[in-house]
């Protein structure tokens, strides 16, 4: 996604060089307005004033794990697109962030290869499972 639409993307992870990372990525495309959250509580205040197009969210925060922030910000800012961004790797985690209403669900260790294409399939609304993610079953299976 390029051109002149630019998308504010609230980055929730407390780990400080994770998030780093994970911005100094994001700062690679000039569409992306990032905002960061080191906590649950703060991303739920954020999101509610920030409104923004994209979360990328931690699912083991201090505060407000982000399992709750996701069915918080669901409510506050009901436009905004939620994508996991966890070490989590269980399939019952997944498939519940996914049943939260979350458009994807990113494994940490993939962030570098897959980050642009998991943010660029949940901004046009379709569903995004990093590769290798197992679900429980084959009727849950997603594919990106």
């Amino acid at each position: 996604m390029t051109g002149a639409v630019s998308y504010k993307v609230l980055v929730v992870e407390d780990f400080p060089r994770f998030r780093l990372f994970v911005c100094s990525l994001l700062a690679q495309r000039t569409e992306f307005l990032v905002t960061e959250a080191c906590d649950g509580l703060e991303a739920v205040q954020r999101a509610g004033t920030l409104q923004p197009d994209l979360v990328l969210l931690d699912i083991g925060l201090p505060n407000l794990n982000g399992m709750e922030v996701a069915r918080r910000i669901s409510k506050l800012a009901p436009a905004t697109k939620i994508l996991f961004l966890s070490q989590e790797r269980s399939p019952d985690i997944v498939r519940e962030a996914l049943i939260l209403g979350a458009l994807g669900y990113l494994e940490k260790a993939r962030a570098g290869s897959e980050l642009f294409a998991a943010i660029d399939t949940v901004l046009e609304g379709r569903r995004f499972v990093s590769s290798g993610l197992e679900l429980n079953s084959a009727s849950d299976r997603l594919t990106h």
